[in-house]
């Protein structure tokens, strides 16, 4: 049987949440880390929306892969889509990533269904920031869970020039605020 891997672009990436043999550093091609998603729970509510990160068409997204042993599969897999699939707005899929050492793997992620009522589309920069610097949901203010991102993503050697301008813009947005 082939391995079983995940590939995690956010917070998989620092708390996956289960048990792994092997952690690699890895890109998918053709998807990119987005604040494009609609948060009406965890980083915002209903009448004010957060945002938070989903994988989106086109570019590609460092990110980091999780081999799991196959004993585990079934566990991590039923773990994986209660945390992903709440509200549909993710599609699990089987995606060809590169790791690290050039390995080449196939690995399951959760890909933003564009046609779903939480999917933000395409923002610029300094809205994106607006949206994130005003929205709080049950996990805590969303400007938080950017910063927090931000800060994993520079513990871990990658660069994310979009996101990094959504936190400088909220940082200014904050700033100006005092």
């Amino acid at each position: 049987m082939d391995e079983f891997w995940v590939f995690g672009y956010g917070s998989l990436m620092w708390n996956p949440g289960f048990a792994f043999e092997e952690r690699a550093d890895a890109r998918a091609f053709g998807f990119r880390r987005s604040l494009c998603v609609w948060s009406h729970v965890h980083r915002g509510t209903p009448e004010k929306p957060g945002l938070v990160l989903g994988l989106d068409r086109g570019g590609s997204c460092r990110g980091v892969a999780f081999r799991v042993n196959d004993n585990d599969r079934a566990d991590v897999l039923d773990y994986l889509r209660r945390r992903e699939l709440v509200t549909n707005v993710y599609k699990e899929r089987i995606l060809p990533i590169s790791l690290s050492d050039q390995r080449q793997v196939k690995a399951v992620g959760y890909i933003v269904d564009r046609e779903h009522v939480q999917y933000a589309g395409a923002l610029s920069i300094d809205h994106a920031a607006k949206i994130v610097r005003h929205s709080v949901g049950q996990s805590g203010p969303n400007d938080a869970y950017v910063f927090n991102t931000l800060d994993h993503l520079k513990q871990m050697g990658i660069r994310d020039l979009w996101l990094e301008g959504v936190g400088a813009s909220i940082a200014a947005g904050l700033q100006a605020a005092v």
